[in-house]
């Protein structure tokens, strides 16, 4: 019993000795650690804006960031025009005088209301994703003018929790910044292409993401940059488009807006000095003031006693288009009646109804009747590699809304009115010399919106024979051009192959 009482007396003393010398060694290990790793600093991102202190840039610095040619091109409620280096600055209401500029302030808002409705503007706001995992962003109708910047709207961040956040976002026309006053650590590439947020705070991160801005650097237009939005393995695109708006071109009607402040008519004639007059005549008995305007190729120049009429040559048998673009050229009025030659005002053309359409509605061509023939025709068009294929058919595509009387189509009878800006936009091709009507509507095809009013009609003069020789003899000289020979249809036809793309048509 001694014997192993010692022996266990020993093995418990050992015991206790390397359990002792274990713990030293820990306790050692431990301390040499400790000073390894409290010599080396990890590069850990400590966030440098407080978010209870979050700010943007002072005013003028932002100016500076986006100043193009000592202009401003940022977003603001009231632009100004100041006199830079020798350049002069001029407000454009001085030139009324202050009694009379009330009221041609009121018919400028009235035209440009107008001209924005059949504009669709403004545009509805940017189309905004709303936050998600782990971006919210704009999906659709983010628009800058060139070289101008623009607050990106909806940027946010709803990702799950990290120690750091880091978010990169990259444009290819424009560059990045941000209107919040972060450190270049938090906020990395700013002016560039690229741009990086680095940060621990998330309420740090949506601040800068809220304020980001886009500014497009090339003057180009229209284009669209694709922006994409990073953060580890997600990743969202989102379209910027560059390009300028349209710009008004308004008419002022007056302050009586009196029906020849707002429409002139236009025709074209050749050979037919005879039919011309009569017409002529006919617009005088119901509208005795309207200007009107014709384009003249025929080899001699009329004498017209009417102060109303603007009455232009051409070269001898110039044609048919290069004369209706003549004729509208000097347009100065909001709209214009186009008319033939050999048409016959009555009591049942009524201008101020077909005024009345275009001033409700988006249209830009309304046409009437001739004696009951509204020539109504649609177009369809399908798009091929080779070339489009374009189909015509008879008719309308459906009621006008509020004008019972009236459709919407794709082309009418040569008695129309229209927005006399948009006729000159889409224009005449002066190449179609002698016959030629649907050309024009199909120039105008994804432009030109077509209405078409049956209840306004004018009459047309009678084809009989002029016992007059020297008359017939201009007429006969007149139906040799205007007869449709087959080398004026191949013509046209390889004409819409070229011009208009077209394959085919129906």
């Amino acid at each position: 019993m001694t014997s192993f009482g010692s022996r266990y007396l020993w093995i418990l003393k050992m015991s206790v000795l390397f359990l002792a010398l274990g713990i030293v060694l820990f306790m050692f290990r431990s301390v040499s650690l400790y000073s390894e790793f409290s010599i080396y600093k990890a590069p850990l991102l400590q966030p440098s804006v407080a978010a209870g202190m979050l700010k943007l840039l002072p005013e003028k610095h932002i100016k500076s960031l986006f100043t193009h040619d000592g202009i401003w091109l940022f977003p603001k409620n009231q632009c100004k025009c100041e006199a830079w280096k020798f350049q002069q600055s001029y407000y454009f209401e001085n030139a009324y005088g202050q009694t009379e500029l009330p009221a041609v302030k009121m018919r400028r808002q009235a035209e440009f209301e107008h001209f924005q409705r059949r504009e669709g503007l403004p545009r509805p706001p940017p189309l905004l994703a709303q936050a998600n995992l782990p971006f919210g962003y704009p999906i659709h109708g983010v628009e800058v003018m060139p070289l101008n910047t623009i607050p990106i709207p909806g940027l946010q961040f709803e990702g799950p929790d990290a120690p750091i956040y880091k978010v990169t976002l990259k444009a290819s026309l424009g560059t990045l910044n941000t209107l919040a006053d972060t450190p270049d650590t938090v906020v990395q590439g700013r002016g560039q292409k690229e741009l990086t947020i680095l940060t621990s705070s998330r309420t740090v991160l949506n601040f800068i993401l809220q304020h980001v801005t886009y500014t497009s650097t090339e003057y180009q237009h229209p284009r669209v940059d694709v922006v994409s939005l990073e953060s580890n393995s997600s990743v969202a695109k989102f379209p910027v488009t560059i390009r300028f708006p349209v710009m008004p071109k308004l008419y002022d009607p007056g302050p009586e807006r009196k029906l020849r402040n707002l429409v002139s008519i236009a025709t074209k004639t050749f050979l037919r000095p005879h039919k011309l007059k009569t017409m002529l005549r006919s617009i005088r008995e119901y509208y005795p003031d309207l200007t009107v305007i014709v384009a003249d190729d025929s080899k001699e120049p009329l004498e017209i006693n009417d102060s109303h009429v603007e009455y232009y040559t051409m070269p001898y048998g110039k044609g048919w288009f290069a004369g209706r673009n003549l004729a509208i050229s000097q347009v100065t009025t909001k709209y214009v009646l186009w008319v033939d030659d050999d048409f016959l005002f009555n009591e049942k053309t009524k201008i101020e109804v077909l005024v009345d359409v275009l001033e409700k509605t988006e249209l830009d061509v309304v046409g009437g009747s001739v004696l009951g023939n509204t020539f109504q025709f649609k177009l369809f068009l399908e798009h091929s590699k080779n070339g489009d294929c374009l189909h015509r058919r008879t008719g309308s595509f459906g009621p006008l809304d509020g004008f019972p009387n009236c459709v919407v189509t794709s082309g009418v009878v040569n008695f129309f009115l229209a927005h006399t800006e948009r006729l000159q936009r889409v224009g005449f091709d002066p190449r179609l010399q002698r016959v030629a009507h649907s050309e024009f509507f199909i120039d105008g095809l994804g432009s030109l919106l077509v209405g078409s009013c049956s209840d306004v009609i004018i009459g047309h003069q009678p084809h009989s024979s002029v016992a007059d020789p020297e008359l017939a003899a201009l007429e006969k000289t007149y139906r040799r051009y205007r007869a449709n020979t087959n080398d004026k249809v191949q013509f046209k036809l390889a004409l819409h192959y070229f011009k208009n793309h077209l394959q085919c048509t129906t």
